[in-house]
């Protein structure tokens, strides 16, 4: 049940997100039409570019999943839902009995138990309380170049040669030129108490985003508003048992 007055004493909080892109971006919108490129940018529906929050949020999600494991929480193995929370099917037995010894894998109303990083960013059973926005690029369509095109050619990895006739063209965003991308990510009220310090962590593990980035496409830096962290958020980053 929900109680307005927990809804207006605890508020949502707000990070506010911008990307800034260093080099070209190729965030591939597949089966898209009308373009020359084999794999075209995605963009909205004003044609503004755009990093969707799909992929903010899973490469998020994975970076946290590393970070907890290495703090020594114990972490479901997504993206299987047979493997997460709160079945963990095929689950080491002592990896096990570790949720029911911890009160930190326990979510109010819910008598089951869940890993940190399914608490915040959600699992088959239960909703996410990190809510990611869209990146959207902050330079009007106008002021950019129509298409940009990169050609590409497949290579055959057990020869280390050029394959025949697989020419490709990737659609990027401009080089060079500093693109904003803007968003919010918003923080539930319920969220555990580590969330903050792990979000934060986890964005100063992400360099690149979208397609090709082993070649140099999509590498980025992060500028963020309305996230503090203080000493008390990051001791909240420690398992139960090392504090």
């Amino acid at each position: 049940m929900i109680y307005l007055q927990e809804l207006l004493s605890n508020p949502v909080e707000t990070i506010s997100l911008t990307a800034v892109i260093d080099t070209a971006l190729c965030v591939g919108a597949g089966g898209s039409s009308g373009s020359l490129a084999d794999k075209p940018i995605v963009r909205t529906a004003d044609n503004k570019l755009l990093i969707p929050a799909s992929q903010l949020k899973g490469r998020l999600r994975h970076e946290c999943e590393k970070i907890s494991r290495g703090l020594g929480w114990a972490i479901c193995q997504g993206p299987n839902p047979q493997m997460m929370c709160p079945q963990r099917a095929d689950f080491p037995e002592d990896e096990a009995r570790r949720f029911q010894r911890d009160e930190d894998y326990r979510v109010p109303g819910d008598h089951r138990y869940h890993c940190l990083i399914c608490q915040m960013f959600g699992n088959p059973a239960l909703p996410s309380r990190v809510i990611f926005d869209d990146l959207i690029c902050q330079e009007e369509p106008e002021n950019l170049p129509p298409e940009v095109l990169r050609p590409g050619v497949t290579i055959n990895r057990r020869r280390h040669t050029a394959e025949e006739k697989k020419l490709y063209f990737l659609e990027t965003s401009p080089a060079n030129v500093q693109l904003k991308f803007t968003g919010d990510i918003l923080i539930q009220p319920n969220s555990p108490a580590s969330t903050k310090a792990l979000i934060l962590a986890g964005l100063h593990h992400i360099n690149a985003l979208g397609g090709s980035k082993s070649v140099g496409l999509g590498w980025l830096r992060w500028e963020i508003q309305g996230l503090s962290v203080d000493e008390k958020d990051w001791q909240t980053l420690l398992p139960g048992e090392i504090k």
